[in-house]
């Protein structure tokens, strides 16, 4: 991968807490369908379901709270891309469902990353 050592390690830290989120909602019983879909219209990290439906997941890493944390960084047209490539990946695959907006937010936590579920956490309007 090219670029510098920055992004690198940012890269490989964001992966790490994709992988953390993953784990920690299979442990909860949550089957993974997709993984880091992506469209012209933005990207879906984690497409999830279980008994509910499906569950479009947004994991979101912040090293430091200096610029907000995790969830403060989901704004509106961030909010509206993930409901845009899940209307995408819900019609390209002729998909007629329940579907929810899960976002999981981690940070570090001395030497692990510390782990905030939010289900349901935002609406298609």
């Amino acid at each position: 991968m090219a670029g510098n050592e920055g992004s690198s390690s940012h890269l490989s830290a964001g992966r790490r807490a994709e992988d953390q989120a993953l784990a920690h909602l299979k442990e909860r019983g949550l089957r993974l369908i997709e993984r880091n879909f992506r469209c012209r219209l933005g990207e879906i990290d984690l497409i999830m379901e279980d008994d509910f439906g499906l569950i479009f997941v947004e994991v979101r890493y912040r090293a430091s709270d200096r610029y907000g944390g995790a969830l403060e960084s989901i704004d509106g047209r961030k909010r509206a891309r993930i409901m845009a490539a899940a209307s995408q990946y819900l019609a390209s695959r002729r998909i007629d469902r329940r579907v929810r907006f899960d976002v999981v937010a981690l940070s570090p936590s001395g030497d692990r990353l510390a782990l905030q579920w939010i289900k349901d956490a935002f609406q298609v309007s």
